[in-house]
């Protein structure tokens, strides 16, 4: 059965002036279950993280100011959201969200989070509107209870993957793939074992021969028990942040290339969504929508 981490605090709304970057949490899951999708039982609803787990990512200073709310005005300007208690919670059920998919899917091939993709989220700070990195809390708590051995981050959001990319610099078990805009955000990019940086304007073509290109070869060298997917949506054309040119359509075949590459090799994959800033909200819903749609079609 497809599982699905959705917990009603990824619904928590900023004030206004960031409100609208948060509404498809509220909205996406509503779209898939009335176009029947999935249904009720296909959600699971995470639980906080615990603090433990957070530490084996996270410098414990960083994490003390996060939950006290002591940033100073430097830190919280970087991430980019007014800070509050229950921002910080939501943190915690997102990331344990990622953390449980990627438990489940050990048993069911493929589980999907209708958030996270933290990935500007550094071990001690953060950035781009990420506090905790949760592909790193839940990569590192898999190879610290010794569950997977070799991991494989495939992060194809628009944006470089430059936190994720610092907390693994030194770690040989997890490698760090990141496709996205050359000259985007984050201006200071970090290094990951495999940077494919991405001209302006870049569309569906180029952009899919790449990916078919690569893949392959990266799961074929790599030969991970697990692979971490991001799939932000900040790739298409209509992207207010994005500047690459991809279709909804290219974006859907983007998912169907990692599923199926997964699936053949007989890979689970825990999916991250990621960023959309489209103009139209019903642009970033259906995109997000069709990597559901299309991890139903390739899995069950």
């Amino acid at each position: 059965m497809l599982k699905i981490a959705f917990s009603p605090i990824y619904k928590y709304q900023l004030p206004n002036s960031h409100r609208f970057p948060m509404v498809k949490y509220e909205l996406l899951p509503e779209q898939l279950l009335y176009e029947g999708t999935v249904t009720e039982d296909h959600f699971f609803h995470p639980e906080p993280l615990d603090e433990d787990t957070i530490l084996l990512t996270h410098d414990e200073e960083y994490w003390k100011k996060l939950k006290t709310q002591q940033l100073s005005y430097k830190e919280i300007r970087a991430i980019g959201f007014p800070m509050s208690e229950q921002l910080v919670k939501r943190g915690t059920h997102i990331a344990n969200g990622t953390l449980q998919c990627a438990l489940l899917a050990q048993k069911y091939k493929v589980a999907l989070n209708i958030a996270g993709g933290t990935h500007h989220s550094f071990t001690n700070r953060g950035e781009g509107f990420c506090l905790l990195n949760d592909i790193a809390i839940a990569a590192n708590y898999l190879l610290h209870h010794q569950i997977i051995n070799k991991i494989l981050v495939v992060d194809l959001d628009v944006h470089q993957g430059n936190g994720t990319a610092q907390i693994f610099k030194n770690e040989e078990r997890v490698f760090t793939f990141s496709m996205h805009g050359e000259k985007n955000y984050p201006v200071r990019k970090e290094q990951s074992d495999l940077d494919i940086g991405l001209p302006d304007g870049t569309s569906d073509r180029p952009y899919l021969k790449i990916l078919r290109d690569k893949l392959p070869f990266l799961i074929d060298s790599v030969e991970p028990d697990l692979i971490f997917y991001l799939s932000g949506v900040d790739v298409l054309e209509s992207d207010q942040l994005g500047r690459l040119s991809l279709s909804i359509a290219g974006t859907k075949e983007r998912d169907r290339i990692v599923f199926e590459h997964c699936k053949k090799n007989n890979i689970p994959v825990a999916v991250s969504m990621g960023g959309g800033y489209s103009h139209r909200l019903a642009h970033i819903i259906e995109a997000h929508a069709n990597t559901y749609r299309t991890a139903v079609e390739v899995f069950y």
